[in-house]
């Protein structure tokens, strides 16, 4: 059965025991990393995750703590003798920026590079992504500052949906992408243009009536709230949890 690992949980600004969010799901014959805000090589190390075993890479939008890790996570991958390709998907928008901040790194003469084959998602909603045998993934655009996806993904095998609503304010298509999930992974940086409060997030869970809610890239360190959960809950009366490093969600 595939598992989805919570990596990093973080807004912006990690702390020492929360890296920026970024998530990975593992099954059978594919692995993958959704959002590189950091170079994910040592954690998936301390999971036991080869990175040869990392298939593809879902980029929802080009701000430096969902991307900056690609370069630093792509080369150590090369150096350390990757032969298999990778698979990368996102926005036309956030796709033409990766490949422009690669080229600064002049990743085309690297020499014996693995193969990276880019996929670009329509900006419309719920657009197929990706199919497996074990897990599908449709997108649709969220609201943020510049162009974002979030995504709805269902497991073949147990029927689960888990949905993730990624850096947006309440809009109405993360309602339907998150429509009777049984998991809503909900934002909860704060009310503020492109982003959502922990009660705005338990708002958005109730119109969508997902079973539960998770609430991921909060404020933390010195800037961390301890009330998201009972704020959360003032609007949304199923379960709350709150996402925390190296978390597994069952799928």
């Amino acid at each position: 059965m595939p598992k989805m690992i919570i990596l990093g949980s973080s807004n912006a600004i990690p702390d020492k025991d929360h890296e920026n969010t970024h998530m990975i799901i593992v099954g059978k014959n594919h692995t993958m990393l959704i959002d590189c805000g950091s170079n994910p090589l040592l954690r998936l190390e301390q999971l036991n995750i080869g990175f040869e075993d990392v298939t593809d890479i879902i980029l929802t939008h080009f701000h430096a703590d969902h991307v900056a890790g690609l370069p630093i996570f792509l080369m150590n991958m090369w150096l350390l003798g990757r032969k298999r390709d990778l698979h990368i998907y996102g926005l036309d928008y956030t796709i033409d920026r990766f490949e422009k901040m690669m080229d600064l790194h002049s990743w085309t003469s690297w020499p014996d590079f693995f193969e990276v084959l880019v996929h670009r998602i329509p900006e419309q909603e719920m657009t197929p992504v990706f199919r497996g045998d074990e897990w599908h993934i449709h997108a649709s655009p969220v609201c943020h500052i510049i162009p974002n996806i979030g995504l709805r993904m269902e497991f073949n095998h147990t029927q689960k949906v888990i949905s993730y609503s990624c850096d947006t304010e309440p809009c109405p298509e993360v309602v339907l992408l998150a429509k009777g999930a049984d998991l809503l992974i909900h934002e909860a940086a704060g009310a503020s243009r492109g982003h959502s409060s922990a009660y705005q997030a338990g708002s958005i869970a109730t119109e969508a009536d997902a079973k539960s809610l998770c609430l991921i890239h909060y404020p933390t360190g010195q800037h961390g709230s301890q009330s998201l959960i009972s704020e959360a809950g003032k609007s949304f009366t199923g379960r709350v949890t709150l996402a925390k490093d190296f978390m597994e969600l069952d799928c």
